[in-house]
């Protein structure tokens, strides 16, 4: 069994690979530009497919590529399209490329957010919520999961895989979060009360192949814990796995004045979602609490 890979560099990506071909798939790599293995296929978002023919023969594909949603104190008009861009034209244009073939892949896994829920206060929310109605990244994630729509009309099976913050090592929100903390320098972000979903990246990996291998699963699938934590609670955690203090407090009019849009929705957002979907089919956590996650990744 072959499966196409995009993003497979990424933090998530570079994990799971190995896992896949420890489970006995053929693993080839979508890639940006040339060099590397000659297994790979080449492509760029902005272009389409560069060499289609290493498409044939794929049974599954897991599109886990685009740009970092951090990168600079503000998300600047440039950083807002290449967001976009990689996530829903390059999304658009494999989709397309896919459609071209004779025999196309029988599941695509795509990636996608929780942040399509939008800032939901106190509200739980599962796959059956309805979407957020405003925000960038609630726009972003529905263009996002609808650029997957012609594939699930041809009769392919669709997961929009939606991510919390996923925790591991070299890499994600955590990585960003840990020098200043290690420092003594970490705290609460607002008032703190704001909800946070997070996972495991060994769940998010366990949880990949878990839905590759279940046909059930079709639509949206939640990747977070049992577990969402206050930010408060969260940092407390983090501070005190690392053994430090945790007593600088930003407030949010000051998260809003340096970093504006991407502070809001990033940070002070309330996003409260359960994995109803991946309890529901069986599926266990190995890192089930928010401490637990965090020792294992520090």
């Amino acid at each position: 069994m072959r499966v196409l890979v995009s993003g497979a560099n990424g933090f998530i990506g570079r994990e799971l690979c190995p896992r896949l071909e420890a489970s006995g798939w053929t693993v080839t790599k979508l890639v940006r530009g040339a060099g590397g293995s000659p297994t790979n296929v080449h492509w760029s978002p902005e272009s389409g497919i560069v060499e289609p023919e290493k498409l044939h023969g794929c049974d599954a594909v897991i599109h886990l590529a685009g740009e970092p949603l951090a990168g600079g104190l503000r998300w600047s008009a440039e950083k807002k399209d290449k967001i976009r861009m990689s996530r829903v034209e390059g999304t658009r244009k494999l989709v397309d490329a896919l459609l071209q073939l004779s025999a196309p892949p029988r599941v695509f896994l795509c990636a996608s957010a929780i942040g399509i829920y939008g800032n939901r206060g106190e509200e739980t929310m599962t796959e059956s919520s309805p979407p957020g109605t405003k925000g960038f990244l609630v726009e972003v994630a529905k263009q996002w999961e609808e650029a997957t729509t012609p594939l699930a009309e041809h009769g392919i099976r669709v997961v929009n895989m939606r991510f919390g913050i996923v925790l591991g090592r070299n890499g994600g929100a955590l990585a960003q979060m840990l020098p200043l903390f290690r420092l003594g320098l970490g705290g609460k972000l607002g008032s703190g009360s704001q909800w946070w979903s997070w996972i495991a990246l060994e769940d998010v990996i366990r949880g990949i192949l878990f839905v590759l291998g279940n046909d059930a699963l079709v639509g949206p699938v939640n990747f977070t814990s049992l577990e969402p934590v206050r930010n408060r609670d969260f940092t407390a955690t983090l501070a005190r796995v690392l053994r430090r203090p945790a007593f600088f407090h930003v407030p949010a009019f000051v998260l809003r004045a340096m970093m504006g849009e991407m502070a809001e929705e990033m940070l002070l957002a309330s996003t409260r979602v359960i994995p109803q979907r991946l309890l529901d089919s069986g599926f266990t956590f190995s890192y089930p609490e928010c401490e637990q996650a965090l020792r294992a990744a520090v």
